[in-house]
């Protein structure tokens, strides 16, 4: 097991020491990178004055019915928890009742220390005192109504406190029934809300229940009818007093339309009634404001229908219970959007043509030529990422599969073998975070392909440098200021020297436009990364070759990853 001990070290070493790089050389480098120089003022359409939304085709509507996963527009009010006020937590504003206890203290010339029960004439009796009426007094006002009425007979020497208190006559049970979760008898206090019961009762059931009919009776009267979709957007919900026997009953799930695509509600939505409009509809789905086309299916006269129109033409389509509504951003743009990194003067958003190549959108960017290294430019394009990505995922799988199949010929093998997977599978799993850039090196010795542009690509115009950075297995990583006759070997001794573990023979070059370069006799240039990888011992290690074909990819697609 010692091998074990010596490689892992190691191989956790090695991808701290990885870098950027995305390979992917398009047309032979053609024009000069001088034209980045051009000064910034310079017009031309190919610039927009002003920001485009971002548009992306999502294609025509498709023969599916969507929205099978989606929650009733609601469901997320009982997904938080509510906080249960204590029975002794008094609304100031309460109303005194019948049953009600108040604590009263006086003392001075007369002396008291009693709690007085509020009668069914909605009074408390005071020794020497008499009858003071308090039903309908507010729990705030108790303690004055108590002193002006004892001031009455003593004028002086006697001082008053009398609170509230709380008494059983102050909770209340409600039943919740109908569509909820866990129909039952709850207790609360008379101002609760009703969600605050309902929340007690598990909350609507979003497969069947309304979030629109909610109704409270009271005997075989209704008090109150609630439409939660009121409280959720403008935050309106009827204030009421509970009694006790009161009853919640949430109704049955009304009609349904389930909205999908380029809004910021993606739920279902309930409607009173038979139909809607498309106007109502969007009051409640807000779509995006670069929404042009509204994909419609559903069932009309007991067959199947779907239509693709406009936004303009959607405001005025009946819709039904069970339709799917999909708001599509399917108008064409003459734009693309790429940004700008690095050192350069001016904006870092452009809004360019269509079609619209390097060398055309260079033309237009304006830069210092004494700081920004012209001759090194590179883009990151997202989907060059999305397939490094996809590279390493399908290298990473096919290691996690050889390590879980391989075969052992003895126990002690398969002891090994077992140690050596569980290591490698906790490679697999952080390896798996990395997460790719998408170089594209378009420069090489000073001249920039003149590649076509991909909407939401990322221009990066390198600052330049006088100094060469030495890392990986060297005695004291660093950098040094580069010198035009200096050796790789000069810049290593310059970092102390190889390490013990050190691959002296394979050596990495990081160039500023991304390029890597490896070997062992190598030129470096200002501006360069020396990387020195640690050795691994390919005798004792199975997946040995997977490993290192892994790390490479990683070095080839991503920023330096301490795995």
């Amino acid at each position: 097991m010692s091998y074990l001990k010596r490689i892992f070290p190691l191989l956790g070493m090695w991808l701290c020491l990885l870098v950027s790089q995305g390979y992917a050389e398009d047309q032979g480098a053609g024009a000069s990178a001088s034209s980045a120089s051009t000064s910034s003022d310079t017009t031309s359409d190919l610039l927009t004055a002003e920001t485009k939304p971002r548009i992306f085709d999502e294609g025509l509507p498709r023969n599916v019915r969507v929205g099978q996963n989606l929650q009733p527009f609601g469901a997320n009010l009982f997904a938080g928890n509510y906080t249960s006020r204590r029975a002794n937590a008094l609304d100031p504003n309460y109303q005194v009742i019948a049953g009600d206890k108040i604590s009263l203290r006086m003392w001075g010339e007369a002396t008291a220390n009693e709690v007085l029960t509020v009668d069914a004439n909605g009074n408390v009796f005071v020794p020497d005192v008499g009858e003071i009426h308090m039903v309908g007094t507010r729990a705030s006002e108790v303690s004055n109504k108590v002193k002006a009425a004892v001031g009455k007979v003593y004028k002086d020497g006697v001082d008053v406190y009398a609170n509230l208190l709380t008494a059983s006559s102050q909770e209340v049970t409600v039943f919740v029934t109908g569509s909820v979760l866990r129909p039952g008898q709850y207790t609360g206090l008379p101002d609760d809300s009703v969600l605050a019961f309902l929340h007690q009762a598990g909350g609507v059931d979003p497969r069947r229940g309304s979030y629109r009919q909610v109704m409270v009776k009271r005997g075989q009267q209704r008090v109150a009818s609630v439409d939660l979709y009121d409280f959720v957007n403008n935050g309106s919900l009827p204030r009421m007093l509970f009694r006790n026997g009161d009853t919640i009953v949430v109704r049955p799930q009304g009609s349904m339309i389930s909205v999908e695509g380029d809004t910021r509600n993606n739920y279902r939505f309930e409607f009173l009634g038979n139909s809607i409009n498309g106007a109502q509809l969007i009051k409640y789905a807000r779509p995006d404001s670069s929404v042009t086309n509204i994909a419609v299916s559903g069932t009309r006269d007991g067959l199947p229908n779907s239509s693709y129109i406009s936004y303009e033409q959607f405001l005025h389509t009946r819709l039904y219970d069970g339709d799917s509504v999909r708001f599509v951003s399917d108008a064409p743009t003459p734009v693309m959007d790429i940004s700008l990194e690095g050192s350069h003067l001016g904006n870092s958003y452009l809004a360019v043509k269509r079609g619209s190549r390097l060398q055309e959108v260079l033309d237009y960017v304006s830069v210092d030529p004494n700081e920004a290294d012209i001759g090194n430019i590179y883009i990151k394009r997202k989907s060059v990422a999305l397939e490094q990505k996809k590279n390493i995922d399908e290298s990473l799988r096919r290691l996690e599969r050889s390590v879980l199949t391989a075969p052992a010929s003895s126990d002690g093998e398969a002891a090994i073998r077992a140690k050596e997977a569980e290591l490698i599978l906790k490679f697999v799993e952080r390896a798996s975070t990395v997460r790719p850039e998408g170089k594209i090196v378009v420069s090489d010795r000073g001249k920039v392909a003149n590649i076509r542009m991909e909407d939401g690509d990322i221009i990066v115009i390198p600052p330049k440098s006088d100094v060469v950075m030495i890392s990986g297995e060297v005695q004291v990583p660093q950098s040094v200021v580069y010198a035009s006759n200096a050796t790789l070997k000069d810049y290593i001794a310059q970092a102390g020297g190889y390490t013990e573990r050190a691959n002296e023979e394979s050596l990495m070059v990081v160039k500023p436009n991304g390029k890597v370069i490896m070997g062992r006799h190598l030129q470096v240039s200002a501006g360069d990364q020396v990387m020195v990888y640690p050795r691994l011992d390919t005798k004792d290690m199975q997946f040995t070759k997977d490993l290192v074909q892994i790390i490479y990819q990683i070095a080839v697609a991503a920023k330096a990853v301490g795995l």
